[in-house]
């Protein structure tokens, strides 16, 4: 928007001023001389020549100035307006040219602000749909099984207890899943603050190992720890914990009765990784880019009551704390999940 207001008090200003000052030096020649002569008209119009050169000059600089601020002004209104692109950064001199880069940080910083709270958005929208969706099937489930026990439709005992067997079977699994995804949703948002320290890690593998401990005996299957007492990682310990805890139960569920598990660690002056290896049905590469995207489930068959959550959750926890996860794997032979954290 575009206001002369400023131009109009400039030039009543300036030539009041001028005006008077050309007044005065009348009244001072008429009080000196009496009257006005030829040598005294020619000062009186070179200061009049002059006042007009000065008036120009200035009317032209101060033009220019307010019309890079209206300029800046008109921007800010298309950006209030919703406008998206705006013209290129002018890099200038002087005061105008550091209100334009100060603007420009303030339209970084506004769009930046704009697109985190979208992505929030966006976030929020797709928990809450996830979540939803993936509740479906285990909540209609549950009525069915609820609607056949109150009803008394089943009367054979041990049909019964299969029935409350997967009732339970599946608040289990909803309970998992709800948990695991209130954990990921904190820590995507940023709501979680992991407090790393440099702490030893074979307490940490080996309290992930007693975690899985009873559903690895169940399944007569070995889990074995390969790791150097005197390493230290700096991490915030119980979420890695959970981390390698998740991996292990993916390891042990996808593996066949019998198999081995492996919980390695490898320290240098440059990283620390930890492997969690396995020799279950492995992961097809078509399927490797996939894995851990929530609620993506490779081997439905295999594992019908997995959730397809927990390398999603182990992946940001990873990531939260500064370091990465990658996997190699054969389908049919080994699957390998690599956690990497750099010094």
């Amino acid at each position: 928007m575009k206001s002369n207001y400023e131009r109009n008090q400039f030039k009543i200003k300036y030539w009041l001023i001028a005006v008077s000052f050309l007044l005065l030096g009348l009244v001072w020649i008429w009080f000196r001389q009496g009257a006005l002569t030829w040598e005294n008209s020619s000062i009186l119009l070179l200061f009049l020549i002059f006042t007009i050169v000065v008036y120009i000059f200035t009317y032209r600089r101060l033009h220019k100035v307010y019309s890079e601020v209206e300029t800046i002004s008109e921007m800010m209104s298309e950006m209030m307006e919703g406008k998206e692109e705006l013209p290129e950064e002018q890099y200038k001199e002087g005061a105008v040219g550091v209100l334009y880069t100060n603007f420009y940080k303030v339209v970084g910083i506004l769009k930046e602000n704009r697109n985190r709270e979208l992505n929030e958005k966006i976030f929020l929208r797709d928990i809450i749909s996830d979540i939803s969706h993936q509740l479906k099937t285990p909540l209609a489930s549950l009525n069915v099984f609820v609607d056949l026990l109150l009803e008394d439709k089943i009367e054979d005992e041990t049909r019964r207890k299969q029935v409350l067997g997967e009732a339970a079977n599946q608040l289990n699994r909803m309970e998992w899943m709800v948990l695991s995804m209130l954990k990921l949703a904190r820590i995507e948002a940023g709501a979680i603050q992991f407090d790393k320290r440099s702490i030893p890690v074979k307490p940490i593998l080996m309290q992930a190992m007693e975690s899985v401990q009873f559903l690895v005996q169940k399944r007569n299957q070995t889990l074995l720890l390969e790791c150097d007492d005197s390493v230290e990682m700096l991490c915030d310990g119980e979420w890695l914990t959970e981390a390698i805890i998740n991996l292990l139960k993916n390891a042990s569920d996808y593996s066949e009765e019998g198999k081995r598990i492996w919980l390695e660690l490898e320290h240098t002056n440059v990283y620390t990784r930890i492997y969690v290896k396995d020799e279950g049905v492995g992961i097809a590469e078509k399927e490797l880019p996939n894995i851990f995207k929530r609620f993506y489930r490779v081997h439905q068959e295999v594992n019908p009551n997995s959730v397809g959550i927990g390398l999603s959750l182990t992946k940001s926890i990873v990531e939260g704390m500064g370091g990465n996860i990658r996997v190699q794997s054969e389908d049919g032979k080994y699957t390998w999940f690599v956690l990497t954290f750099v010094k």
